[in-house]
This record gives structure tokens, C-alpha cells and sequence, in this order.
């Protein structure tokens, strides 16, 4: 099976991913996440990009009820592939503030670092 290349902005996604670090990683209490979601629309002219999304819940449970509709972003929902772990893993688990802040803070890196579709990151 021959395995898709990459996008360009790749290495500069994951640089800007990797510049954050979380200061209430397993902490006491820390049960929230930050996700990333590899998105893939054909129809774009660049067909790749990333959603960016928070949870209390597993990550791999909060991307299965977007992609059946439970409370889903329709970015998500129609275009979602699968999640990136290597891109936060290395936050997870922190406490909610912190999650909140993060998702935001990835999306709006991700996008200075030249990743030309980017959704969630509320």
C-alpha cells in the first residue's frame, strides 16, 4: 500500500505544536485534552488541513461523535480522516482552563505557521 506524501506545511505544523507545553500536565485533577483532527477535502486547492478541538473525553471517542454527528463540528463531521496524537500528546491530560487556552493558542499557531486551512480552536 503506497502511503500519501505529507503536506508541505507538515514540519512547520508540528514545530509549532511542539513549542507549547502544557504547565497542568498530569496534574491533580487534569482530565481535559487538546485533539487535532487531520482534515481532507478534495475540492480545496489545498485539500489538507487541520481541526483543533478540546474534550473532557477520550480524544478517540470525541473524534468518533464527531464523525457520527454527537455534537460535531461539520468540519470535523464531512472532512475528518483521523486524529494526530503526535501533535499534543505531549500536552495531555492538563486541567480545562488550560485546554481552553491551548486550543486556541494551536489553531492560531498552526495557522502563523502556514497550514492554509485550519478550523475549530474556539
Amino acid at each position: 500500500m503506497v502511503q500519501p506524501s505529507l503536506p508541505s506545511w507538515w514540519p512547520k505544523a508540528e514545530r509549532a505544536a511542539r513549542a507549547f507545553k502544557a504547565t497542568t500536565h498530569r496534574a491533580k485533577g487534569a482530565k481535559h485534552s487538546v485533539y487535532v483532527v487531520m482534515l481532507h477535502d478534495p475540492r480545496r486547492a489545498d485539500p489538507w488541513g487541520l481541526y483543533v478541538g478540546q474534550t473532557s473525553r477520550d480524544p478517540d471517542l470525541r473524534f468518533d461523535q464527531h464523525k457520527t454527528g454527537y455534537k460535531a463540528s461539520s468540519a470535523a463531521k464531512r472532512f475528518g480522516v483521523r486524529l494526530v496524537p503526535v501533535l499534543t500528546e505531549h500536552l495531555n491530560p492538563m486541567r480545562q482552563w488550560e485546554s481552553l487556552d491551548l486550543e486556541a493558542a494551536l489553531a492560531q499557531a498552526f495557522r502563523d505557521a502556514g497550514v492554509p486551512w485550519v478550523e475549530g480552536g474556539h
